[in-house]
């Protein structure tokens, strides 16, 4: 089968994405970039049985402009922005990869969209946030306390000056669920979810602590949790072999 790449420049507000392979599988992001946060799976995953597909979600990577906001309703407006690509791309069924805010959006959209999600692994995802959230994302607000090895990539995508502003007010946008009941971000769509699922999680994430997987892993009927002792919040980067292998046994 013909394996091909596709980079779509942005237009029209048209989301930025790569595309490798020729089935279907959907990559969702945060404050990063797209092609270079999940470079192990676009280069590793199965051209055969896959097409990946890394998009940066508005004002972020290269969906710019506009310029990164977060209402109330951010990442219900990622989830759509997100299967409407895939619509546009003609994709008549996806898989959804979900990274850390992406895979929040992941949720979103299999909940609300269940005809249109075939399979879904998460990891680095949190239904709600408490007290002990907040803590950890007042800890990160300051990108100037970032090490170097993370700081520097993000300055030379964004510069400096639109990655510090963007991160504070991510930091805002996600404390703003701590307001409402429960601190509910999309708990109560889990039960929602029909897909089969996979929670990846790393017990050494310092930004979400395991709570938050079991708690997805309660409340989404049928799913699947896999725990990496050594994993951190990066865990498909770091152990990239060992991530690809599960995902894609996990969604042929």
């Amino acid at each position: 089968m013909e394996t091909h790449l596709w980079v779509q420049p942005l237009q029209d507000n048209f989301p930025n994405y790569v595309a490798i392979g020729t089935a279907s599988v959907s990559l969702g992001g945060n404050i990063h970039y797209g092609a270079t946060d999940f470079a192990p799976q676009l280069q590793n995953l199965s051209k055969q049985l896959f097409t990946v597909v890394a998009w940066d979600p508005r004002g972020y990577g290269h969906s710019r402009p506009p310029d990164r906001d977060f209402p109330e309703d951010f990442f219900e407006r990622d989830a759509k922005d997100a299967v409407d690509l895939m619509k546009a791309l003609q994709f008549k069924q996806v898989s959804l990869l979900g990274w850390s805010d992406g895979g929040i959006t992941a949720l979103i959209a299999a909940a609300k969209y269940p005809s249109y999600i075939r399979k879904m692994v998460i990891w680095g995802a949190n239904a709600y946030i408490t007290e002990e959230d907040v803590r950890i994302y007042q800890g990160i607000r300051d990108v100037s306390k970032w090490s170097e090895k993370t700081r520097k990539p993000l300055e030379a995508l964004y510069g400096y000056d639109y990655f510090a502003r963007t991160c504070e007010k991510w930091v805002d946008g996600i404390n703003q669920f701590k307001h409402l009941p429960d601190g509910n971000i999309c708990q109560h769509l889990l039960p929602l979810v029909r897909c089969p699922t996979l929670i990846v999680h790393g017990e050494k994430d310092p930004l979400v602590p395991r709570f938050h997987a079991d708690f997805i892993h309660k409340h989404v009927k049928g799913s699947r949790l896999h725990l990496m002792p050594e994993g951190k919040h990066n865990l498909h980067l770091r152990f990239a072999n060992e991530f690809n292998k599960l995902a894609e046994e996990f969604l042929q």
